[in-house]
């Protein structure tokens, strides 16, 4: 069975299901757990007349701050269901990618994340980062709604 998950959230209440649902698997299967939250890139600035100065250092503050929130919300569940659980911010990378990068690196065999269940025209303009995690990885991947 299943021996390390990695359980992706990104502080909604949607991922809060991934997270409680990922958290009780682990529980009663006995494997290992590690939350990961991942931060974009800044987007690309304008430059020119029209450029808009932005304190680049209160979005990094702002960034790490929002992602400790969300990952001590994560510990705080996992000790109160008392399993074992890393967690890991990348920061700077697009959700498919750090999700997808941080499962591989930690050797995890089971990715768990939400997903909206969009599908048609709302997927295409919106995308799916659970579409993406699938297409990406050779891990499996069970989603959660």
């Amino acid at each position: 069975m299943y021996r390390h998950l990695v359980i992706a959230t990104d502080g909604s209440d949607l991922a809060a299901k991934a997270v409680e649902q990922g958290l009780a698997l682990a529980k009663v299967i006995g494997a290992k757990a590690t939350a990961v939250t991942v931060t974009e890139p800044l987007p690309p600035l304008m430059v020119g007349d029209g450029a808009v100065v932005l304190p680049i250092h209160e979005y990094e503050q702002a960034v790490v701050g929002g992602a400790t929130k969300i990952l001590d919300g994560v510990t705080a569940a996992a000790k109160a269901a008392n399993v074992a659980c890393d967690v890991v911010h990348v920061k700077d990378q697009y959700p498919a990618e750090g999700i997808v990068e941080t499962a591989m690196a930690r050797g995890c065999d089971l990715i768990v994340m939400s997903s909206h269940g969009r599908r048609g025209l709302s997927k295409l303009v919106l995308g799916s980062q659970a579409s993406k995690v699938v297409s990406l990885s050779s891990i499996p991947v069970l989603i959660c709604r």
